[in-house]
C-alpha cells in the first residue's frame, strides 16, 4: 500500500472518469501545471472525456484491465472526477481476471453507507500502489475563490439564508445526508439527500405549486460535510445547476469557498447572469472579498 500523506508529483495522474465535462477541465488544469494525465473511462459515462488523446475506456468489472492501464503509464496519483449516473448491472457483469481476484475486497467495500463505502473503495484502490488524491492537489485552481463570480450581488436576507443553510448542513455533516440546502428568509424547505441538487430543486418547484413555500426568492447552499474525505465528492455545480435554481425561483447560490467546484466556469456564471441569479462563494454565510 502506497502512503496517501506523501505528496503528490510528479510523474502522470491517473484519472477514473465519470460524465460531465469536469474530468477534461481537470485534466487540462493538470496539464497545464506540467504533468501528464492518463483517463481511465468508465463505459457509458464518460463519453466527453474520451475526446482526451490518453483516454481509455472500461466497462464495470475490467478492473484488472484498468490497473494495468494506469501502471504501465506510470501514473501513482488517482483521482476520481465525474458523475455516475447508473449502478452497475452485477448480474450483467463480465468480470476480468484482475476483478476476480479481488472479488472478496469488492464484496466488502459494497456494505455500508454511502461515506463508508467510499472510504474502502479508497483503501481498496491505495491497496494496487495508487495514491488516491482530491482535485485541490492536483489542480488547486479549479477550486472556487471567496467573492462573487457573476454580475450579481446577493441582499442581506440572501447573506442571512446563506449563513443558515451553511449551519443546518454542517450539523447534519455526521448523519450522512448531502451536501445541498434549499433556505427561504430564514426557512430551511429542503435538504439534499440521495436523490442528488438537481432533483432536490425539483422538489422545491413542486413545493412552490403546492403552495407549501410561499416566501419569495431563497438560496442554494452547498458545502462539504465536516470531516469528509475531499479527495471524492467535492461539492460541485453546473449550468443545469443553474436552471433549477432559477426554476424553482431562488435568488442564487452561495458556495463553500475552497473546497466547491463550479463545472465549467464561464458557461455557469454565464447562466447565473442571463437569470440574474447571484453566484458567491464565502464562508459561514459572509460574502467574500
Amino acid at each position: 500500500m502506497t502512503d496517501p500523506a506523501e505528496p503528490a508529483g510528479p510523474g502522470p495522474v491517473g484519472i477514473v472518469a465519470g460524465g460531465g465535462r469536469l474530468p477534461l477541465e481537470v485534466a487540462e488544469a493538470v496539464e497545464a501545471t506540467g504533468r501528464k494525465v492518463v483517463l481511465a473511462c468508465i463505459d457509458g459515462e464518460a463519453d466527453l472525456a474520451l475526446d482526451h488523446p490518453e483516454a481509455h475506456v472500461f466497462r464495470w468489472g475490467q478492473v484488472g484491465g484498468a490497473v494495468d492501464f494506469m501502471t504501465a503509464r506510470g501514473a501513482r496519483d488517482v483521482v476520481f472526477v465525474g458523475t455516475i449516473t447508473r449502478r452497475p448491472d452485477f448480474k450483467a457483469m463480465r468480470l476480468d481476471a484482475g476483478a476476480w481476484r479481488r472479488v472478496p475486497k469488492i464484496l466488502r467495500v459494497l456494505v455500508g453507507g454511502d461515506d463508508s463505502v467510499v472510504r474502502r473503495a479508497l483503501a481498496l484502490v491505495e491497496e494496487e500502489g495508487f495514491r488516491v488524491r482530491g482535485i485541490a492537489e492536483v489542480a488547486p485552481g479549479l477550486l472556487v475563490k471567496s467573492g462573487t463570480l457573476g454580475r450579481c450581488e446577493p441582499e442581506p436576507d440572501d447573506l442571512a439564508d446563506a449563513a443558515l443553510g451553511m449551519k443546518a448542513l454542517g450539523a447534519l455533516g455526521p448523519y450522512d445526508v448531502g451536501q445541498a440546502a434549499v433556505v427561504t428568509r430564514g426557512r430551511v424547505v429542503a435538504i439534499e439527500a440521495a436523490e442528488g441538487t438537481d432533483r432536490m430543486l425539483e422538489r422545491v418547484v413542486e413545493l412552490r405549486k403546492a403552495g407549501r413555500v410561499r416566501e419569495q426568492g431563497g438560496v442554494l447552499v452547498k458545502r462539504s460535510k465536516p470531516g469528509q474525505d475531499l479527495r471524492t465528492e467535492l461539492p460541485t455545480i453546473g449550468a443545469s445547476t443553474i436552471a433549477g435554481v432559477a426554476a424553482a425561483r431562488l435568488s442564487g447560490v452561495y458556495l463553500e469557498a475552497g473546497r466547491t467546484l463550479v463545472a465549467d466556469r464561464k458557461g455557469t456564471i454565464a447562466a447565473a447572469d442571463a437569470a440574474r441569479l447571484f453566484l458567491v462563494a464565502g464562508t459561514d454565510g459572509e460574502e467574500g472579498p
